[in-house]
């Protein structure tokens, strides 16, 4: 009898868990959990977090409570190829935001056009990502034209004659070389080494020594968190003292400064979100309301210039959702179209990027420049 009695009763739990299941609209988020972006991703995910459980407090979207499907695509491509896979024809997920990396956001691009499900891109800068005539994708980061365009009205005040670059040898960093490259050379800025280190490099220390003997004055570097700690402090060893700005909005400045020390002092970083001083920031009570939030489940603050990209990823979404009327992917990838309301970094609205008839969507968020000068972030007077 009692055999019997809880096999019934985990039928019906079951039956009752699939039922909750069928009837919330789900998210899939494709995120480096894993592997060298792991704490970035897992930022990310915590923002996104924050926003499902703010959306479905309010009542969800059109009725229904969201759930985000999650999944570690390990910081590798091949991975965040068959996360997409799965979460689009395993978990019937009608949209997804992802993948961090641009490698990774490019590596899944072509599972969107396979089953014509749209995705949200909530951090990754290649340039390729919107102009390759994929009709499903929808960015809120800014790629790394659109940041080397907001920066190049700085670089004659910081008075940059001559710049090195040390970024990743992928898709993000090399992007990145190629794009501010071209400004900074309009800008008669002359541009000199290009040196690559692979996103798991330990030690940089040749690339350093060549950097160092250059006659540059800035180095722009292009990399995720975990590494630029590393890289501060192996300048700091070398004697390296050269201006240096990082790029890509991905450095958490915070967690820099905790790791690196003193090592930090005076380096310059762009970046999309200005936590530091929420009443500069483009919606400032939305600012302080995330921070509160971020702060009360426990999180460190230093996490917030990342997880903002997933709270106004997942809100994006939801929006987009509520516009389509229905959690279909047809219906959610034309009302991307109309998304139009203030994120926590600028207001998000999609303008057409690409070949005509496959266009990408691309937002259009603010970019600052922001200053570790003693153990601080601030905005620096130029």
């Amino acid at each position: 009898m009692t055999g019997r009695f809880t096999l019934t009763t985990a039928i019906l739990l079951a039956l009752a868990a699939t039922g909750a299941r069928a009837d919330a609209i789900r998210i899939g988020v494709n995120e480096p959990l894993t592997g060298p972006f792991a704490a970035s991703g897992t930022y990310v995910v915590n923002g996104a977090r924050i926003a499902a459980d703010e959306i479905n407090a309010r009542g969800g979207v059109l009725g229904k409570k969201i759930e985000l499907v999650v999944e570690d695509n390990k910081s590798n491509p091949t991975e965040a190829a068959a996360v997409a896979e799965k979460l689009i024809t395993s978990d019937k997920t009608p949209v997804l935001m992802g993948a961090w990396g641009s490698s990774l956001t490019l590596a899944v691009m072509p599972k969107l056009a396979d089953y014509e499900v749209p995705m949200l891109v909530e951090t990754s800068s290649s340039g390729k990502i919107t102009t390759s005539g994929n009709p499903f994708v929808f960015r809120i980061s800014p790629p790394s034209a659109l940041e080397a365009e907001t920066f190049a009205p700085m670089v004659a005040k910081l008075g940059m004659k001559k710049v090195d670059f040390l970024v990743l040898n992928n898709d993000f960093g090399r992007g990145a070389a190629t794009d501010f490259g071209k400004m900074l050379k309009d800008k008669g800025v002359q541009v000199g080494l290009v040196e690559i280190m692979d996103q798991g490099a330990q030690d940089m220390s040749a690339q350093l020594a060549k950097l160092k003997a250059s006659d540059s004055d800035t180095i722009m570097v292009t990399s995720a968190v975990d590494q630029l700690v590393l890289l501060f402090k192996q300048m700091a060893a070398l004697g390296l003292k050269k201006r240096v700005i990082t790029t890509g909005g991905s450095q958490n400045p915070d967690q820099i400064i905790a790791q690196a020390g003193s090592a930090a002092d005076g380096t310059m970083h762009l970046t999309t979100f200005l936590p530091w001083i929420p009443e500069k920031t483009p919606d400032p009570k939305a600012t302080e309301t995330f921070i509160a939030e971020w702060k009360r489940r426990g999180y460190e603050f230093a996490g917030v210039t990342e997880s903002f990209r997933g709270y106004d990823g997942i809100r994006a979404i939801a929006h987009a959702i509520e516009r389509a009327g229905k959690p279909e992917p047809a219906a959610i990838a034309k009302a991307f179209w109309s998304v139009d309301f203030t994120g926590l970094n600028g207001p998000i609205r999609f303008a057409k990027s690409g070949p005509a008839g496959r266009e990408s969507g691309q937002s259009k968020p603010d970019v600052y420049l922001i200053e570790i000068k003693d153990g601080r972030v601030v905005v620096p007077t130029l």
